[in-house]
């Protein structure tokens, strides 16, 4: 399946850009907008496992509910 690319610009301070463009002169990355591609998976990794951790603890400390079937998401 075929996914529909949006363009994005962005603006970044010089320090910045000269990390982006390090890591792509090094080898890491091939353009900048893998880089960027790269840190929002890494932030979208992040926030899921954050999530992860507090659903873990509400069911620790007892304030979460376990889901049986679907129907006890009402």
């Amino acid at each position: 399946m075929l996914q529909m690319r949006n363009v994005i610009n962005i603006s970044l301070p010089a320090p910045l850009t000269n990390i982006v463009d390090s890591e792509i002169k090094s080898g890491q990355f091939a353009s900048r907008s893998e880089f960027i591609r790269h840190l929002l998976r890494l932030w979208s990794e992040n926030k899921l496992y954050n999530e992860l951790e507090q659903s873990r603890k509400e069911l620790e400390t007892g304030r979460g509910k376990v889901l049986k079937t679907l129907k006890d998401l009402r």
